[in-house]
């Protein structure tokens, strides 16, 4: 972990009551396609197959995470953004926060600092409390801190610089929680629209997931149309990710800017679509860790990106 300069003071609380707060000198980023430099990744060591939603709960009962193996496919999916040449920040690993790897559901970065979220699950709220000291070992400060109802990164969705579409599903993420983050970016002076999904789908990350300057992925199959009309609206491409290849996480990558893309490998579909507009797609499988939860967007913090 390479240790970078402190522009910013530390703060349990950067946001200012009614918006104005400033962005972030140094860490942040203006949308989620721009250029990763930095990202902050979980360490698999203690992770179990847990409970923790109805995907998850299905591959349990029928056939349950190899932990060994879904710690090499972790150990890939780093090394693929080490040869994009990002920065990888990883949080240290303690046994009683076995689902630490997915990095997205505890906090979630902006321009302005990270958001600690209010995690829905019992036995994952120390993640946000390890995500705080993380955060003040990196000098980020922290934005806020969700205090009404619960909210979890994955449903905090940049679409483009100023425009945020916030996921709700009732269980992971529920109003409360969303209206207050809601709040806070509308008065930032950001167009903020609320997308409430069936909880069956975790967190909107799941079926909506920015590519590149007005192209997203998104899974038609399961995704509201007057949400796809909204993004039609502002003039983004939409890409179709198959509804069989999105309950297999596979609209969960990561865009890393400059037309480069880490994919998991189950999204063909996906795959062949970017390639053929000219991407550099990184594939990597990760079929079995995610069967404890999540995918390759839910793993990973942008914590600074450039324009």
């Amino acid at each position: 972990m390479n240790v970078q300069t402190r522009p910013e003071p530390f703060s349990l609380q950067r946001r200012k009551q009614g918006g104005g707060t400033s962005p972030l000198a140094h860490w942040g980023f203006r949308n989620e396609t721009d250029r990763l430099t930095d990202v902050l990744l979980g360490d698999p060591a203690y992770l179990r197959h847990m409970a923790t939603s109805s995907l998850s709960r299905k591959h349990l009962r029928e056939n349950p995470c190899n932990i060994q193996e879904a710690q090499a496919q972790h150990k890939e999916l780093k090394a693929a953004y080490e040869g994009f040449g990002v920065t990888v920040h990883t949080v240290p690993p303690e046994a009683e926060l076995p689902m630490q790897v997915y990095t997205r559901d505890s906090s979630v970065m902006t321009p302005y600092g990270a958001v600690i979220t209010a995690m829905s699950q019992p036995w994952r709220r120390g993640e946000n409390y390890a995500a705080i000291r993380h955060y003040e070992s990196l000098g980020i400060p922290i934005y806020d801190m969700v205090t009404a109802g619960t909210f979890e990164g994955g449903d905090f969705n940049v679409i483009e610089e100023g425009v945020l579409l916030v996921g709700c599903g009732g269980a992971r993420t529920n109003e409360d929680g969303a209206r207050q983050v809601a709040s806070w970016f509308a008065a930032e002076g950001w167009e903020v629209r609320l997308a409430f999904i069936d909880e069956y789908y975790v967190h909107i990350d799941l079926m909506v997931v920015p590519i590149a300057e007005k192209l997203t992925a998104v899974c038609l199959a399961c995704t509201e149309p007057a949400i796809v009309d909204w993004l039609k609206a502002k003039g983004h491409e939409i890409i179709d990710v198959p509804f069989q290849d999105t309950m297999a996480l596979g609209c969960n990558f990561m865009s890393l800017g400059g037309d480069r893309i880490i994919a998991p490998k189950a999204s063909q579909t996906l795959i062949g679509q970017l390639k053929a507009r000219g991407f550099d797609v990184a594939v990597v499988d990760t079929a079995e860790i995610s069967k404890t939860g999540g995918g390759i967007h839910c793993m990973a913090q942008a914590l600074k990106r450039e324009g």
